[in-house]
């Protein structure tokens, strides 16, 4: 049965278009119409997009859908109000990430905005799905948490809506484990993250700084999405790269963002590891892409990464950074001995990412939306 689907993404970071993208391509039976906004000004953009969508995409909004899907970033609660035509529809909110594990920047003050939009937004939807366990377990854990700091006693009750939320993550493209051959005695590396300090750029740094004190045959591409405001680290490592490479005789690894998704996947698949240095995941699309293209992951064991990370492929996050480093260099080196001998590298299993087997949960939850709301608002009696 065709359907017309309404979809927001407020804050419409690359993971988020990323979603919307796919999810489109997994439907195209569908009809869809979709509103983003661009990922700059977070603060101000979590609060306002729904001012912002009623005041100027008022007629797109009240059109005729059978079901409306909208991001953890999009301001539900506040956007009903002031369109309430669309409180009609079955809507269902898709949390990317939560606010609630986001490690903290002691340059910015702490703000509850962004911990209580995406609860009034879920509280107001019919259903809500997580893209990992957990994101899904930490958001609720963080709603325990902030509910019990409130001078008000909250009923209960809210937690039963949120957990009978779904897990579905994001699909994965249909790519094919291909390797491009490279030298044996060298073993080629990519970090590809956002260039944010929530991806652990001052680790990725020791870690360079101790492959580079111990002169090993590593050549490193440090990709990714920049914004106004890059960490100093990073111009530390391309300084101390460009040294480690002119010593050994590499050929220096690419360093920026890359434009051609061509040349990215090229770049993808010529390497043997990828690495995170994380403090924030949620799902790991770049780890993810580059497993499919054949890379070898190394990752901390948290966060998301032992959903579908082998064992011997993560260090511990816990202990000094001089432990971490350590750890990885091993794993490095263990790897770098595995290519030499011509043994395979241990791989990640994502097939439950596959689209097939993402687009029949997706399917099942379009349906049970348009076959009919449910109500998910039981009596409000016990208090915690």
């Amino acid at each position: 049965m065709r359907k017309k689907i309404l979809l927001l993404s407020g804050y419409d970071a690359a993971s988020h278009k990323l979603w919307r993208e796919r999810l489109a391509l997994l439907f195209p039976e569908h009809e869809w119409k979709q509103l983003a906004l661009p990922p700059r000004h977070f603060s101000w953009r979590i609060r306002s997009n729904s001012l912002q969508w009623a005041s100027t995409h008022r007629s797109v909004l009240i059109a005729d859908y059978d079901l409306l899907l909208v991001t953890s970033m999009v301001d539900l609660s506040s956007l009903r109000g002031f369109v309430p035509e669309i409180s009609k529809l079955p809507t269902a909110i898709y949390f990317h990430e939560n606010q609630f594990v986001y490690p903290p920047n002691s340059q910015e003050k702490q703000n509850i905005e962004p911990l209580l939009v995406p609860l009034y937004a879920a509280v107001c939807a019919d259903r809500i799905v997580f893209n990992s366990d957990y994101n899904r377990d930490t958001f609720l854990q963080g709603v325990r948490n902030l509910l019990k700091q409130l001078p008000e006693k909250i009923p209960i009750d809210i937690f039963q809506k949120l957990e009978n939320s779904n897990v579905i993550p994001v699909p994965l493209a249909n790519v094919k484990r291909t390797k491009l051959t490279t030298s044996k005695n060298q073993l080629n590396i990519v970090w590809n993250h956002r260039w944010e300090y929530d991806k652990g750029p001052e680790l990725l740094l020791h870690l360079i700084n101790e492959v580079v004190l111990r002169g090993l045959p590593i050549r490193f591409h440090i990709v990714g999405e920049q914004f106004r405001h890059i960490p100093k680290a990073f111009r530390d490592i391309r300084l101390k790269l460009k040294s480690h490479a002119s010593r050994l005789g590499l050929e220096l690894g690419a360093f920026g963002y890359v434009n051609s998704r061509l040349e990215y996947h090229t770049l993808l698949q010529s390497s043997d590891l990828v690495l995170s240095t994380a403090l924030h995941d949620f799902q790991g699309l770049a780890i993810q892409e580059a497993c499919l293209a054949g890379c070898s992951p190394i990752t901390p064991r948290a966060l998301v990464y032992p959903e579908y990370i082998p064992e011997d492929c993560m260090y511990r996050n816990s202990g000094s950074s001089k432990q971490q480093v350590q750890e990885i260099i091993e794993l490095m080196i263990n790897r770098l001995q595995l290519k030499q001998e011509g043994s395979a590298l241990p791989q990640a299993d994502l097939k439950n990412y596959s689209r097939q087997t993402l687009r029949n949960k997706y399917n099942e939850l379009l349906n049970n939306l348009v076959v009919g709301r449910k109500s998910t608002q039981p009596a409000l009696k016990q208090e915690i």
